[in-house]
């Protein structure tokens, strides 16, 4: 029958290099180390394997990593002349995706709903950024392919992805249970529990959940920082800012992270300790931004990434980057980049440079659009801590107290009812 992927699909290479292949497929699909060096072992074997050279390119413009991905494009077009109309397909659909033109992977998806790669580029998780604009477009094109999957416990946690994203938790919560009994390694599944457990309010056993997983079934996840954090926004949210620092010392050091981690989880949770009120000593983003270069902080991929690089600039007192920032992404052909990261890089300068009322409305005229950042809920939340933090530097409590009212209706939160009377306290002093 010759070569195949785990979904049915002949590959057009040779065994050894198959066999490479999926095993790096499959660790990419359960989050875990090094799927991207798996990948290039399919090259070493086959380096006229064009599905290979495309998604070796794909997994270094996602995930930041050290990857030549114009030489892999380049190979992955010359060679594909002699792959299957799948791959052929495949190799096109990422040329495109990286390009900026998501069309060529949406009308590969409704021809190969089983193409388990290019399924997890569609949706936004802790993987990757996703390809449209809309959450509701990245759910129907994953509850399209779920005829195809069945039960396999992969698709299962990224459909309860979908599911807590569709604030649906207890449907969210049961997918990523029996995904993960099938496959406690399931790091989508694993994730997709993580989000339900916050999004409730239900920060003592989610935190005990994410601890245990950590150390035992998800040990040989990659993206292990990003469990970390996780676990850090429980203790985050519980107000207990020592086991914060703990867990910054002992999991969520930069040099823990791969790729951009380091910015988007290291980075934000440092920033978010930082505007908590009672916080201490919080350590600098200097190595952060060490680790994430300037090119990525001034002139991000993805809006996602640009929310972050933002925030970051923000917290070193780097003005200057904010406004080379803002002036890149104002340029830039992706529209969340242009009208969402520009004005809010925009608004972050002013809140460096003195300007909190003035930062505040203009964090509250992006709050509508924030969506578009991409990322999850939990993770856009920066943004309206930020106006949070900018409303109260302005003395504008009534309207911090609600901003912070509505966060409270969401879930329960020491850390936001400790915020919360910091609102009152210049109407009794």
């Amino acid at each position: 029958m010759g070569c195949r992927d785990d979904y049915g699909y002949p590959l057009t290479t040779s065994p050894t290099a198959a066999a490479a292949y999926v095993d790096g497929v499959r660790a990419l699909l359960r989050l875990r180390r090094d799927a991207h060096v798996r990948i290039a072992a399919a090259l070493a074997h086959d380096p006229t394997f064009a599905l290979a050279h495309a998604d070796l390119a794909l997994l270094g413009h996602e995930l930041c990593l050290d990857v030549d991905i114009a030489s892999r494009l380049d190979d992955a077009r010359r060679l594909s002349a002699r792959a299957s109309d799948r791959e052929r397909s495949h190799v096109h659909a990422v040329d495109r995706h990286l390009q900026g033109d998501p069309q060529p992977l949406l009308q590969h998806l409704a021809e190969h709903p089983r193409d388990a790669v290019l399924l997890s580029v569609a949706m936004p998780t802790i993987a990757f950024a996703g390809v449209t604009e809309v959450p509701a477009e990245a759910w129907a094109i994953v509850e399209r392919a779920a005829p195809a999957y069945g039960d396999d416990p992969w698709f299962l946690g990224l459909l309860a992805f979908v599911r807590q994203e569709q604030r649906r938790y207890d449907e969210a919560m049961k997918l990523a249970t029996t995904a993960l009994a099938a496959d406690p390694t399931s790091g989508h599944a694993a994730h997709a529990r993580a989000h339900a457990h916050y999004e409730t309010g239900d920060h003592g056993p989610g935190l005990a959940w994410m601890d245990a997983w950590i150390a035992g079934d998800g040990a040989a996840t990659e993206s292990l920082t990003h469990f970390s954090w996780h676990a850090a926004l429980h203790e985050l949210s519980l107000g207990d800012l020592e086991a914060v620092r703990r867990r910054y010392e002992t999991q969520l050091q930069p040099l823990h992270a791969v790729g951009c981690r380091a910015l988007v989880d290291t980075g934000s949770m440092l920033y978010r300790w930082a505007l908590t009120p009672d916080a201490e000593a919080v350590p600098g983003l200097e190595e952060v931004a060490r680790i994430t270069g300037r090119r990525t902080l001034e002139a991000p991929a993805t809006a996602f990434l640009g929310m972050h690089s933002a925030v970051t600039l923000l917290a070193l007192g780097d003005l200057d980057g904010l406004r080379r920032l803002s002036h890149r992404c104002a340029q830039h052909p992706h529209v969340g980049l242009r009208e969402v990261v520009a004005p809010l890089a925009d608004a972050l300068g002013d809140l460096g440079s003195g300007r909190a009322s003035q930062a505040a409305d203009r964090l509250a005229v992006l709050a509508p659009h924030c969506w578009r950042l991409g990322g999850s809920d939990a993770q856009r939340e920066i943004v309206e801590e930020t106006r949070i933090a900018a409303l109260l530097r302005a003395g504008r409590y009534d309207e911090a107290r609600l901003v912070l009212d509505a966060r409270l209706d969401r879930r329960p939160s020491p850390r936001d009812e400790r915020w919360r009377r910091t609102t009152l306290l210049p109407a009794t002093s």
